[in-house]
């Protein structure tokens, strides 16, 4: 089984060409792998009964996968908690919880999107806390549309501003939290986004070699994470150029299938 792991998409009426780039990706994926969202698929979600003509176009490209054999599995980001299962059959997508252990038989691997780990910064995982309340959902759901918007562009302002005065290094895992959450779940390799750091990092835990492996977001072009039928990991970081694309399937992609 081939998967593919992606995160950081933030898909937004405002840069069409990452949308053009998406919807190229998921087009060239070969037929029954496995694609893996890994949170912020959407630059901001409010509500599942929010259906642009955005959200019908990605949730008509994703249901259309399945006709080929491919299945589409989706965490919950920072900036789409609030996707649902409503948006979720539309795509016929399934939503794993937002820590998922992948069954590797001896190299378990642990998919996230990614905020969880950045324990130092501390405002951040309260207002998480916070966001997070299923009652404080609920509530935020009720309200009107055009209010719900008002709040979101008003969070979103105060969250680019209060991140601007930050150092990356607070904005970055902890390496503690990585090593205990890997040790939990006895994972060997953790794959996430969120930091917009793309890389593969290798260390050890308890003498054991172990990578942790970092999704880019796509503003700065198409990066995914490929794993193929052998269980071994490549990280792709390609421009928005849909030729580059098709080019880098063709050649290092398809003939593993």
């Amino acid at each position: 089984m081939q998967r593919f792991f992606i995160a950081d998409i933030h898909l937004n009426d405002n840069e069409p060409v990452i949308t053009t780039g998406f919807l190229a990706f998921i087009e060239n994926l070969p037929e029954s792998c496995e694609l893996y969202i890994l949170g912020d698929l959407f630059d901001y979600w409010i509500g599942d009964d929010e259906y642009s003509s955005l959200h019908q176009k990605i949730a008509g490209a994703l249901s259309d996968l399945s006709r080929r054999g491919i299945n589409v599995f989706f965490i919950h980001g920072n900036r789409d908690f609030l996707i649902g299962q409503h948006f979720a059959e539309q795509c016929q997508m399934q939503i794993l919880p937002e820590l998922s252990l992948l069954d590797q038989k001896s190299s378990p691997l642990l998919v996230l999107h990614g905020d969880l780990l950045c324990t130092d910064d501390k405002s951040y995982q309260k207002f998480r806390r916070k966001m997070h309340n299923h009652w404080l959902q609920r509530l935020f759901l009720m309200l009107p549309m055009m209010i719900r918007r008002k709040i979101a562009n008003k969070l979103r302002g105060e969250s680019q501003q209060y991140n601007s005065r930050k150092s990356e290094k607070i904005m970055d895992v902890n390496q503690q939290a990585v090593s205990t959450m890997m040790q939990q779940f006895q994972a060997h390799t953790m794959i996430h986004g969120h930091t917009h750091k793309p890389a593969i990092h290798s260390f050890k835990i308890n003498n054991i070699e172990v990578k942790r492996m970092v999704l880019g977001a796509w503003h700065d072009g198409i990066n995914f994470i490929f794993q193929d039928s052998q269980g071994r990991f490549q990280l792709y970081l390609l421009s928005l150029n849909i030729n580059e694309l098709i080019t880098t399937f063709d050649q290092s992609i398809l003939n593993k299938a």
